[in-house]
């Protein structure tokens, strides 16, 4: 009977701590079946499937101006795709029906598994809040006495948080010392926010344990961007693989009690945790921030030069602008692809910076991951997931290779780099701007997915701000729009035009730059392309390779959409979100492309005046002052 009772308050607590929702009041009010209301309805339609793409973490938003609807959903890593989905239906379908008219919410969901999902009327990304939306906490029948919870709570936590700080999740469970039981919790942190702030929102659910939840046996605490829950029993099915003292901490008893009695010591002891991170805090970049913001990504130069043989030559993969690429093995067998900034650069410093600041906040599968860095007084070293099959160049515009790349393939290829520049702009929590995207920056793992690689040059942008101009240049010649190139303006429409450029080139299976003078006329890609287009023949530029296995009508849509961002006027072209709608839904209509930027007309030798007084669709531009990569 006893068991029985048990079993049954199990249950019922389980069910009340399903959810933490929270629907805003203070952020203000929509009206029902308004714009606003119907775009968070479909934001949060499009949660499930883009959150299991994107490996259980992804940010969105639809609409424009004020009724634009920002979203964020996620799930515990490694969680299976029907558990994730489900708790995302769950949670947006929670929201839609107790956020009746409130333009925010929030609801950390425990079903099968743990979630989040958020939406709401302002760009939340990267923004913490440490308000608390729910604590709630219990007490059971467990042989333990509350001194002995609390040290065994504490300790648990510590090892816990430690792990969250590079992981943004951690579960873990822990023996007491007087009894046979165990404490079982679970920590979370939504990736938006920094590592740092994600180990400070979950600091403060530790502080509030010690006011409100002394010796409680189970609860949990909520706040905008951490979860926090503990029990004295394994809840769920998250510490199935996990065994009693797996915390990656043991702090002595002694240790733990002089937390208990004296809590600033806690402080001390998180101070010593970090005290690794502040060692190198000094090392910033000009855009703010730090590299510390990486984690703990920070590698040994001689774990490094292990991994590469010393940077011997048989493993070197490639060179760069800013750089020599050395395949590594790490000891554990993971293969990495290691980047060794030159140290005749100039600009390798500011690169190395910015790529680290840039990529250790940015987590999506079309984006090549990095996995650490090294600093040791001139070396500065980048560690990168390895890629077999190297960068698109090497595939596309190599006779050999160019047939292994079907159409089916091509097109995976163009969608995926969609993907991966609509979260850069837009679904991320910073807004980059690439500014150098090309096919040797297009690197594809073994099955040949793109991931987008080489941030040294992007440059990020405030919530508010939608474009930039500089004094330096750089890029790649071909690649870049006319606004950049001549007076240094650049936005998102900059990497659409250089998204355009790829397409193309995608299509045609020939470099831009291999373009050259022919038969009195001065041509590149662009100008082939439009020629063709405005001849109706656009079949001769089909790469030859994919021979007649294509679908026509995806090929010449893509050709469309290319046109498209190749306009020159950049207030033309489609944004990304635009692009990913055009390519997913084929009954789009699209509208005619307006001339392409860099288009160089046939020049007639016949009369410079009759030529001067000519309409073409472009003139050509002489350009200076360019440094290409």
């Amino acid at each position: 009977m006893d068991d029985l009772l048990v079993v049954f308050w199990i249950v019922l607590l389980s069910s009340v701590l399903v959810s933490a929702d929270i629907c805003f009041e203070r952020s203000g009010f929509f009206t029902p079946n308004s714009t606003y209301d119907l775009n968070r309805r479909l934001m949060l339609s499009s949660l499930p499937s883009n959150v299991i793409a994107n490996d259980g973490f992804y940010t969105t938003s639809t609409g424009q101006d004020h009724n634009r609807a920002y979203g964020l959903g996620m799930c515990v890593p490694g969680t299976d795709a029907r558990s994730c989905s489900d708790c995302i239906i769950s949670s947006s379908a929670r929201l839609l029906r107790n956020c009746t008219n409130q333009t925010e919410g929030i609801d950390w969901r425990m079903d099968r598994t743990l979630c989040l999902v958020r939406y709401s009327n302002r760009s939340f990304y990267g923004s913490l809040g440490i308000e608390i939306l729910r604590s709630e906490n219990y007490t059971r029948d467990v042989q333990a006495n509350m001194t002995d919870l609390e040290i065994t709570w504490e300790a648990l936590m510590i090892g816990l948080i430690d792990q969250a700080s590079s992981l943004y999740y951690a579960a873990g469970t822990r023996k007491f010392e007087s009894s046979i039981s165990h404490v079982y919790s679970v920590v979370q942190c939504s990736k938006d926010v920094s590592l740092e702030n994600c180990t400070h929102c979950l600091r403060q659910n530790v502080i509030e344990y010690r006011s409100c939840c002394r010796g409680r046996q189970g609860g949990i605490m909520s706040r905008p961007n951490c979860f926090t829950r503990w029990e004295v029993y394994p809840f769920l099915n998250l510490f199935d693989n996990i065994s009693p003292e797996k915390d990656g901490k043991k702090i002595s008893t002694g240790t733990i009690v002089a937390i208990v009695v004296v809590p600033v010591v806690l402080l001390a002891i998180g101070f010593a945790l970090w005290e690794r991170r502040e060692a190198f805090k000094a090392f910033t970049t000009d855009t703010g921030g730090d590299i510390t913001t990486s984690g703990s990504l920070q590698l040994e130069f001689k774990a490094i030069e292990a991994a590469t043989g010393n940077f011997h030559k048989t493993n070197k993969l490639g060179h760069g602008g800013f750089g020599e690429v050395y395949k590594g093995t790490l000891p554990d067998g993971t293969q990495v692809a290691v980047k060794r900034l030159s140290k005749m650069s100039g600009q390798g410093e500011e690169e190395f910076k910015n790529e680290v600041f840039l990529v250790a906040k940015l987590q999506h599968k079309n984006l090549v991951r990095l996995l650490g860095f090294s600093v040791k007084g001139e070396e500065k070293i980048l560690v990168y997931e390895f890629l077999p099959n190297k960068s698109l160049d090497h595939f596309l515009f190599d006779p050999k290779k160019s047939s292994q790349l079907d159409w089916p393939r091509r097109y995976n290829i163009i969608e995926g780099i969609t993907r991966g520049i609509l979260y850069l702009h837009q679904d991320s929590r910073l807004t980059i701007i690439h500014r150098d995207l090309k096919a040797g920056n297009i690197l594809l793992d073994e099955d040949l997915n793109p991931k987008i690689a080489d941030f040294g040059v992007a440059r990020n942008f405030s919530v508010d701000q939608t474009e930039a101009t500089t004094g330096r240049v750089v890029g790649t010649f071909g690649y870049m729009p006319p606004e950049y190139v001549t007076s240094g303006q650049f936005s998102t429409k900059s990497d659409v035009y250089s998204f355009g450029v790829l397409v193309l080139e995608i299509i045609c299976g020939k470099k831009n730059s291999s373009f050259n003078e022919t038969d009195g006329s001065i041509s590149n890609l662009v100008t082939y392309v439009w020629r063709l287009w405005n001849n109706d023949s656009l079949l001769e530029m089909i790469d030859p390779a994919m021979e007649e296995n294509y679908d026509r009508n995806e090929v010449f849509r893509c050709i469309h959409i290319g046109l498209l961002c190749v306009q020159e006027n950049h207030a033309d072209r489609p944004t990304m979100s635009t692009i990913f709608h055009m390519l997913t839904n084929p009954s789009i209509t699209l509208h005619m492309p307006q001339p392409p930027g860099f288009v160089f007309r046939v020049r007639s030798k016949s009369n410079p005046l009759e030529e001067r007084s000519q309409s073409g669709p472009s003139t050509s531009i002489s350009i200076t002052c360019v440094s290409p990569r």
